[in-house]
C-alpha cells in the first residue's frame, strides 16, 4: 500500500467518524428508531468511547455494519456515501465571489476527540460550540480560512 492509498483510507475513517458524530447529533434520525441501525451505531459508539483502544480493524468493521444497516433501513447516503451535514466540510465556504483585499474567515466549531474525525460546523460568536455527540463535550472554535496558503 503507498503512502496515497493510506493517506486516502485515513481520510476515509475520519470521514466515517464524522458521519458517526453527525448521526449520533440527530434528533431524530434512524439510529432513534430502527433497532438494527441502533444497535450498529452503540457498537460503533462504544469502540470510540474515551478511554477505549478498540482495534482498528474492529472499529472498520463496526463503521462497515452500521453503513449496511442504514442502508437497509432506508438511508440511501448509508454512512458516508453522501457525507452528512457538518461530516466533511463546512455549507457556504466557496459560495462568495472573491472580493479583492478580503479575506474570508469562517470560525467554525471541531472535533475535539481523540479519534481523528473531519466533522465541521458553522460556529457563530455568540453561540456555543455544538457537543461532540461522541465524546459528550463541547466542539473546539477556530477561525479557518478559505484559502489556506493566503
Amino acid at each position: 500500500m503507498t503512502a496515497s492509498d493510506r493517506a486516502y483510507e485515513e481520510r476515509r475513517h475520519a470521514d466515517s467518524v464524522a458521519a458517526l458524530c453527525a448521526l449520533l447529533a440527530q434528533r431524530d434520525g434512524l439510529w432513534r428508531t430502527d433497532e438494527d441501525v441502533a444497535a450498529a451505531t452503540e457498537r460503533a459508539r462504544g469502540l470510540l468511547a474515551p478511554g477505549t483502544t478498540a482495534d482498528p480493524g474492529q472499529l472498520q468493521q463496526a463503521l462497515r455494519e452500521l453503513d449496511e444497516a442504514l442502508l437497509r433501513a432506508g438511508d440511501p447516503r448509508g454512512l458516508g456515501g453522501a457525507l452528512r451535514v457538518g461530516a466533511g466540510s463546512v455549507p457556504g465556504i466557496g459560495s462568495r465571489p472573491d472580493v479583492p483585499g478580503v479575506r474570508p474567515m469562517i470560525k467554525v466549531a471541531l472535533c475535539p476527540g481523540t479519534a481523528p474525525c473531519t466533522r465541521r460546523e458553522p460556529a457563530k460568536d455568540l453561540w456555543p460550540a455544538p457537543p461532540c455527540a461522541l465524546n459528550g463535550v463541547r466542539m473546539r472554535k477556530e477561525r479557518l480560512r478559505r484559502d489556506p496558503t493566503a
